[in-house]
Parts: structure tokens; sequence; C-alpha cells
């Protein structure tokens, strides 16, 4: 391997839960985008090494071990356009704003460099920051495939920067709806709880107080069915899946979530969460911009549905 070429690096310590994993098995779990098999092909080129030596796909972890991964980008440089429908809420020569549809991945990851909404907005407007790399053109920040929703884009470097730092000083006003299990009996909340990487499942993110990030979630409640509640949140900050791994801590998950939500949930394909509401200063102008996007027509059945119960 060529330790000149471009690479994005990633290092783990191994934690006493993780001690005779399987080597493959424990960087899949790092990483959802990452597939086993695409891990397994990492290792035989000796892009995995534990303590700076390179190892097999069976090498099993020891306590402390130093694990590091140099994932390679695509072998062609750029991601290729897709055109596709998109529905664009704002747009200048700057900043784009989408409403991104449930089942839609944002940028593409190693392994998988189509069919994502970087690849329609690369067909949309060809122009975009190029900070992020070449895998997330002007993703300044992401919301999950199967949420729907509001999203931010810049399409130049300087309101990359702008846009981030608002996100960085909790600035940007982001409101999401969900649907989620149980009835909960007060009308407002707060949820203070640090999040980090779920010790016992490296694949998921929980409430943890160590190795973890502070997080803070605002809900209200909006309306109370049978056995579900319709709540509105607001994030305060940004951590990976914060609503979803916050209701599930409060004994009120997501429904339809297949990550972390019940089995015995809603028939919906994937979480039931809105991305509904966004707000931030205009990067270069200084104006002030709030957008709100509808419910999805399948949000708007399931409520009509938990309504005739």
């Amino acid at each position: 391997m060529n330790d000149t070429q471009l690479f994005e690096r990633y290092d783990w310590n191994v934690e006493p839960s993780d001690v005779s994993e399987r080597i493959d098995k424990f960087i899949t779990q790092q990483n959802e985008d990452w597939s086993r098999s695409q891990v397994q092909a990492w290792i035989k080129e000796g892009r995995v090494t534990v303590n700076g030596e390179p190892i097999k796909n069976n090498y099993k972890l020891q306590a402390e071990d130093e694990v590091t991964l140099r994932v390679p980008p695509p072998k062609e440089m750029t991601i290729e356009p897709e055109a596709m429908p998109l529905e664009i809420v704002y747009e200048d020569s700057d900043v784009v704003v989408v409403n991104k549809p449930r089942g839609l991945v944002v940028h593409p990851a190693p392994g998988h460099y189509g069919g994502t909404l970087v690849n329609g907005l690369l067909a949309h407007c060809k122009d975009l920051s190029g900070i992020n790399g070449v895998l997330r053109p002007g993703i300044v920040h992401r919301i999950d495939k199967d949420t729907s929703g509001l999203l931010m884009v810049a399409k130049n470097d300087k309101a990359h920067v702008g846009l981030a730092e608002q996100l960085k000083a909790h600035s940007v006003d982001r409101k999401y709806v969900a649907i989620v299990h149980g009835v909960i009996p007060h009308e407002m909340g707060t949820i203070d709880a640090p999040i980090g990487r779920d010790p016992k499942n490296r694949q998921q993110m929980a409430v943890v107080f160590e190795n973890s990030k502070p997080a803070i979630t605002h809900f209200v409640v909006l309306e109370r069915f049978k056995e579900h509640t319709l709540v509105e949140l607001k994030l305060e900050t940004g951590r990976t899946h914060q609503i979803r791994v916050h209701m599930k801590y409060i004994e009120y998950p997501l429904a339809g979530d297949p990550k972390y939500g019940p089995k015995d949930t809603l028939d919906l394909d994937g979480q039931a969460l809105h991305a509904k509401t966004l707000g931030f200063t205009h990067p270069l102008t200084g104006e002030r911009l709030e957008f709100e996007a509808p419910l999805p027509k399948e949000l708007v059945d399931v409520m009509q549905y938990l309504r005739q119960l």
C-alpha cells in the first residue's frame, strides 16, 4: 500500500467488552455503512493494523490493542452526478435547502458510491463545497436514511464554514416531529444525557457516561393516541442518532425504529421521524432564514390510523 495515497484514518482502543472479538466483526460494528466483506477486503490489502502490525481476518482482539484502519478513496476520485427528483425548498449561490424523502441516503460511503442525495445534488447544481472531501461534498450536517425532512447544503467553502460554525454554536434551529411508543403524561421535557458508542453493541449509540459527548434534546407533546404520542423535538446538540437514543433512554422509543425501537411496532419502513423546521443565518448575507416541511404522507397516514384506535 502506498502511504502517500489519500485515505481516511480511523483509530480505536480495544475495550474489555471487545476482547476475543474477531477483528473483521469489530471493525464492521464501528460504522453501519461498512459491510463485513468490505472490511475483510481492507484487511487483506493491509489497510488494518493492530499495534502497528498487519493482521488476518480471524485475529481475535486482546486487551488494550490499538486498531488502525486506513480507508482508501474511491478508485475514481469523483462521485458521479445522478439526475433524480429533488424537492428544493430554497437555493441561492451559496446555500441549498432540500426536503429529503425517507429512504434516501445522504452521502456516499466506501463501497456504496451511488444513489445518494449527494449524487442528486451534483446533477442539480454542479458546485458544492469541498471541505468534507470527495464523499461528502456540501454536506454540513446529515439526517438518517429513513428520517425525512430539511437539510442545509453548502455550495462553496465559505458558506460551509459559516454554517458549520452555527451548528457548533448551537444557533441553528432544528425541530423534528416523531411518533413514539407510549403515552407521555407531561406536556414537555428536556433530556440532558451524554451519548457515545454503545459498549454492548458497537453499531449503536447509547446514553453512556464515559467516552461520550454532551447531548440535549427538548420535547413538547403535540397529540396523544391510545398507545403512542406525537411529539415535537428540538435539538440543542447534534449527536449521531440523538433523538432515537434519547427517546429510547426515557422509555418512549420511536415507532418503526429498527435499531432502537421494540420489535413489536407500527408497520413503517424505518423510524417515524421528520425534520420539520430548519432555521439559520445566511453565512454570507447575514439574513435569518427559516423553513418548514410538511409531514410526509406516510406519517400522516399513520397518525390517521392511530386516531381511529
